[in-house]
């Protein structure tokens, strides 16, 4: 009996196939576009699933066309960041009574870089698949705030603890844009996020880092010609 793992990896290559067939029936356009997409981002793995947590974030993205092979290959580079926590926890000072908040953010960024085959013609319906190198930053932070009813930017905050870690990653992507007009493109897609190492622990109270990620994403994008009139 095949595993949801398993089943993925299988819808993976299904859907690989798919968008290697697609592009071949595309009509050549050669235009790039720049994107902002959504990201809800998931522990993958059992391990995972059990000592991490999954997050919210976003990210943006250009995709530039090989102009010899204009519907086939493009170049991505991409940018993106999910909270993995963001907590606050509030003290009372027992001699002055003063509030006093503990605040934690936990955030995953994303630089990344690689090809995407598949959904660059003028159709309407563009399927495509992508291999991307990335750079991870792992930052964790904790600031203790004295917050002032009367005007917020007379708060008082001091920084308790910030560590921040890089790695090396990959990811694998598949995704569909609907292209209307040659303009403007409604995006969405599936990504495998993998980094190669990861920090043990960022610091106490710091969600668990996991090696591997699952992540859906949904965005909109602009054409390069857009931007040149």
């Amino acid at each position: 009996m095949a595993t949801k793992h398993s089943l993925f990896w299988r819808g993976i290559l299904v859907l690989t196939v798919f968008v290697l067939l697609a592009s071949r029936f595309s009509t050549a356009y050669g235009e790039g576009k720049v994107g902002l997409y959504g990201i809800r981002m998931v522990p993958y793995g059992t391990e995972g699933e059990k000592h991490s947590r999954p997050g919210w974030g976003g990210g943006l993205n250009v995709v530039a066309p090989v102009p010899q092979l204009g519907n086939m290959l493009a170049g991505t580079l991409g940018f993106e960041i999910t909270n993995l926590l963001s907590r606050t926890v509030a003290f009372q000072d027992g001699l002055t009574g003063l509030r006093v908040y503990q605040q934690s953010d936990q955030n995953y960024y994303r630089l990344y870089l690689g090809p995407q085959v598949g959904g660059h013609g003028n159709g309407f319906v563009r399927p495509h698949a992508g291999l991307n190198l990335a750079l991870v930053f792992y930052n964790f932070k904790t600031d203790v705030v004295v917050p002032d009813d009367d005007n917020r930017e007379l708060e008082i905050r001091q920084n308790l603890k910030s560590e921040t870690k890089a790695v090396f990653g990959y990811d694998l992507s598949l995704g569909m844009d609907l292209n209307f007009a040659n303009k403007v493109a409604v995006e969405g897609g599936m990504r495998y996020l993998k980094s190669f190492s990861v920090p043990q622990q960022l610091g106490e109270g710091s969600v668990k880092i996991h090696p591997q990620y699952f992540q859906i994403y949904l965005g909109v994008g602009a054409s390069f010609r857009v931007f040149r009139r």
